[in-house]
């Protein structure tokens, strides 16, 4: 399997129409048509399926769009790593992050070390812990931002001086909204929309105790924007850490007794990593936190 016969699939999967994908690849359709069939008899499975002028993917097609977006990415990664690793620092640090009042200090760092770097840039994946670590084990993170409780054993970490405050965000017409704080029985009988942590999902039934079976969970999610538009539109109320923003019509309320989450940025230990995510690792290492 070619990477550059993945990269004609990703653009036929892209553009749903071979013709216009091989224009965009400046080869022929014909050419084209023939890699797709030579990569469906190599994997022997039908990748594509045809509906008058396009086509679609099946779903072991959807399989190697993911996988092939994660191999082309990685193959990317891997050549701007090697061009700038013997001259001037530069390149790309692919960091993952939650939403996090931390991920400002995380921020703060990389304005600093940009000053002396400039030719360093930065992509930024959002996403919860899990799976960020995920993408760290693939290659496709150098680093990332992680909430507490999270397993850290095969990282090599520093700890953020911030700590997460959990709470719940309510509609300002309910009447939790009125409330200094949330205890346990407050949320009884109420819709409830959780992190989707397992990890964090255990703290949280452990703060509810004895109310713990009552629960009503609603739903989940890993970014507030979504969740909150869920509580705007009367589906439920979030549990999630406070976050330096604000969102119209609703109200952040902590829990009592308070729930705090500590935020680690970890890398992986004994990795080979790219000149520019090497000197920012030893950058954070003599930050005194």
């Amino acid at each position: 399997m070619e990477l550059r016969v993945l990269k004609y699939f990703l653009t036929v999967a892209r553009e749903e129409n071979i013709t216009k994908a091989a224009q965009i690849l400046h080869i022929t359709q014909p050419t084209l048509s023939r890699q797709l069939i030579q990569l469906e008899e190599e994997l022997g499975v039908k990748l594509l399926k045809r509906s008058g002028h396009h086509v679609y993917l099946t779903d072991d097609g959807l399989l190697l769009k993911r996988r092939a977006q994660e191999i082309t990415e990685l193959a990317e990664k891997t050549v701007d790593d090697f061009l700038h690793r013997d001259s001037e620092i530069a390149g790309e640090i692919a960091i993952g992050s939650g939403e996090y009042k931390a991920s400002r200090v995380l921020t703060d760092l990389m304005a600093e070390f940009q000053k002396e770097y400039p030719l360093v840039r930065y992509r930024v994946f959002s996403s919860d812990s899990d799976n960020i670590k995920e993408q760290i084990e693939r290659g496709l993170l150098d680093m990332g931002l992680l909430m507490e409780p999270v397993d850290i054993s095969k990282y090599d970490f520093v700890r953020i001086p911030e700590e997460e405050v959990w709470g719940v965000l309510v509609r300002e017409d309910m009447e939790l909204a009125k409330k200094e704080y949330v205890v346990p029985e407050d949320l009884v009988d109420l819709p409830l929309i959780m992190t989707r942590r397992e990890m964090m999902q255990n703290e949280l039934v452990h703060w509810f105790g004895e109310y713990a079976e009552q629960l009503e969970i609603m739903g989940g999610g890993n970014l507030l924007y979504n969740m909150a538009a869920m509580v705007r539109s009367g589906i439920g109320i979030v549990i999630t850490p406070m976050l330096e923003c604000s969102y119209e019509g609703l109200r952040f309320v902590p829990l009592r007794p308070g729930i705090r989450s500590g935020i680690v940025l970890v890398w992986k230990k004994a990795q080979m990593y790219s000149a520019a995510a090497r000197k920012f690792i030893e950058f954070i290492r003599k930050k005194d936190f």
